[in-house]
């Protein structure tokens, strides 16, 4: 019998009492779903008149305004934190200690601050009369702070020799964090970036107290105005609203996924060349050592001297004669 890492692999009495709890758990479960929609019934929520609602014109308008104003938020917010995360990054790893305090500072500043008090100080301060601007900045400024902390996890995963063997090639700070460290850092964090990118989305609902017109706004308006046989349809208002935001960050993970496994077929190195190929590749084209030859038994290469070294039976039996 294996064992796992974490805990002992069950035995026969284990497993039992094991499947005898997830089959009390899945009826506990299915039976709290059967209550809640007996109680919705018994109210009159699940009625076909609640749900008629959303093939008006004005309701399906309203939503698909609404959900243009939530994308167009979270397009802002989410170019805003990636570039702010990583400037933010690249500050915090800074060698020199002002910018490094500094970074440090507003990173765990903004981290600490709940984002709905950034949003509504945005607003209030800075920006009354453009909600979604507001909007945007705050959510650019907390999930950049996230965004900077999960993209220098990345870079320090980088091994070391990396860096130093990038040095040794005579590269600036620059090139190293630009060429070597951050593309090795993004497709490594991907899936981390990718999930903050899905809370941004969720975020977006907090546009709400600051009065912009995104889905949880227009959600409200229609569950509080609407009346049908003298009920307010808040029920199946927060279930068509939910449908959307878990369409949309279904959506974001899908191209998350795609985005992953696009990098993974990538090519990428110095593809290996024939043998008795002297050079690079380049692309498709190879790219050939100037005064080399790929004739069979022609020139394959120099010697550490510098003399040619010719394909041939020598004298000395190596199979190599030098010129």
């Amino acid at each position: 019998m294996s064992a796992s890492v974490l805990y002992d692999s069950p035995g026969p009495k284990a497993r039992v009492r094991n499947r005898i709890f997830a089959v009390v758990g899945s009826l506990a479960i299915v039976a709290l779903l059967a209550v809640s929609v007996l109680r919705l019934a018994d109210k009159g929520h699940l009625d076909p008149a609640m749900w008629d609602i959303f093939n008006y014109a004005g309701i399906r308008q309203n939503i698909a305004d609404a959900l243009l104003a939530t994308l167009k938020a979270f397009a802002l917010a989410a170019v805003g934190s990636l570039v702010l995360g990583v400037l933010l990054a690249v500050a915090r790893l800074s060698d020199h200690t002002p910018v490094r305090v500094v970074a440090t500072g507003f990173i765990e500043l903004f981290r600490s601050i709940p984002l709905l008090i950034t949003i509504y100080a945005v607003w209030v301060a800075f920006l009354t009369d453009y909600s979604m601007w507001a909007l945007a900045i705050g959510l650019s400024i907390y999930n950049g702070c996230v965004q900077a902390e999960v993209l220098r996890a990345g870079v320090n995963s980088v091994p070391k020799g990396q860096r130093e063997a990038a040095y040794a090639l005579g590269m600036s700070k620059t090139q190293v964090m630009t060429t070597v460290l951050m593309p090795q850092a993004v497709r490594a964090m991907l899936p981390t970036i990718i999930s903050q990118l899905v809370v941004t989305l969720k975020d977006t609902s907090l546009g709400f107290v600051i009065l912009y017109p995104e889905l949880l706004y227009s959600a409200r308006l229609i569950a509080s105005n609407t009346q049908v046989n003298g009920q307010y349809p808040y029920v199946s208002t927060i279930v068509v609203f939910g449908a959307i935001y878990i369409a949309l960050c279904l959506a974001l993970s899908a191209l998350a996924t795609w985005i992953e496994k696009r990098g993974r077929r990538a090519k990428t190195g110095i593809a290996v060349s024939e043998a008795g190929v002297t050079g690079l590749t380049q692309g498709n084209e190879a790219v050939l050592i100037p005064g080399s030859r790929t004739e069979p038994g022609g020139f394959d290469g120099v010697t550490p001297g510098g003399d040619r070294a010719n394909r041939g039976d020598g004298a000395d039996g190596t199979g190599i004669t030098k010129n």
